[in-house]
């Protein structure tokens, strides 16, 4: 018969509680709406992880490490400036400017009433001008929702930014040595440790499926619509922010899918109900891509992942769905690790 030691008694319960904090941890991140500064974090750590090596040919230690951060924090900078401007530009040129926009409503609200069934065009204004009075009178009547919209999107932005910065500085840290950590401690990095590891293969995974998205949707925006003869303004750069958006998991590929459809809607009413019949199809299949894919870089079979994605989809909404294969992928590790499957 064998008998624990006292000190393996104390192992077992020490592993046992940093289980059970693990836990916690990621179900409170979901909760109370964490997700996104978690990942941001993450995001930063690893990335500085991997910059850190590339310029310790030149730079020694912190100093590498210090640089790779400063790296990241001047390319964000420059892309928001970027994106900033590219926007501002758009609306200076003809496409973008106000009269040229009002004609464009104009001509989608006559293709509508011509196209579209009576009963969906009956309650549809007949002018810009209508079209701006209903829009007007629906935030009126939504403002409670529009608020809430606006603090959610404040709290997402702000969460955010601090996890890139609560990354950026436990990525610094890690230079400096420090007192040897105590039992819980030691067991709580290991979970840690593993959790980035599972959100590291994630990463991987999602840059393969942005990829695949975004050669579907050049090809339907560069080669299918000019074949009807519709062309998209700003094509190539739809393409580019499919792949850029396309990174973040599922809700990235809602963004550029909204971009496009605008983008299609702007040209003709008829090129915006393809472009949303085609972009639909791409975010359905996506479940299946990321399945098939994620599925194999954490040898979990497809129906495993959509299983878990479904799950935590009804359970917590769309960031449980986000944050589906990096949970799946931990807990996956934790049992293997001990054995368990």
């Amino acid at each position: 018969m064998n008998v624990l030691t006292p000190y393996q008694d104390r192992t077992a319960v020490t592993r046992i509680v940093s289980y059970v904090l693990a836990g916690l941890a990621l179900y409170f991140c979901l909760k109370l709406h964490l997700l996104a500064g978690v990942l941001a974090g993450l995001l930063v750590y690893e990335l500085v992880t991997w910059l850190a090596p590339l310029l310790e040919r030149r730079l020694v230690g912190e100093r590498a490490r210090l640089a790779a951060v400063a790296t990241l924090a001047i390319v964000t900078i420059f892309a928001l400036i970027g994106l900033i401007m590219g926007t501002v530009a758009f609306f200076r040129s003809d496409t973008g400017s106000l009269p040229m926009l009002a004609a464009k409503v104009q001509l989608i609200l006559n293709d509508a009433r011509d196209k579209l069934p009576p009963s969906v065009v009956e309650d549809l204004p007949d002018t810009v001008g209508g079209l701006r009075d209903y829009v007007k009178s629906w935030a009126d009547a939504h403002k409670q929702e529009l608020g809430t919209f606006s603090r959610d999107a404040s709290h997402l932005f702000l969460n955010t930014v601090i996890g890139m910065i609560v990354g950026a500085l436990i990525s610094l840290r890690e230079q400096r040595p420090g007192p040897r950590p105590k039992a819980l401690s030691a067991a709580c990095t290991e979970r840690i440790s593993r959790f980035a590891d599972a959100f590291r293969r994630i990463m991987v995974a999602q840059v393969r499926i942005s990829a695949l998205n975004t050669c579907l949707t050049g090809i339907f925006v560069l080669i299918i619509l000019p074949l009807f003869g519709i062309h998209l303004p700003l094509s190539k750069a739809l393409v580019v922010i499919t792949f850029i958006t396309g990174l973040l998991p599922v809700f990235g590929n809602l963004i550029s899918n909204s971009i496009v459809t605008i983008v299609a809607v702007s040209v003709s009413l008829s090129a915006g109900i393809a472009a949303l019949v085609f972009l639909i199809l791409i975010h359905k299949l996506e479940y299946f891509l990321n399945a098939k894919i994620v599925g194999s870089r954490i040898h979990a079979r497809a129906w495993e992942l959509l299983i878990a994605m479904f799950v935590m989809e009804a359970a917590f909404g769309i960031q449980g769905l986000i944050a589906a294969p990096i949970y799946y992928a931990y807990l996956k590790s934790e049992l293997t690790q001990v054995d368990l499957i």
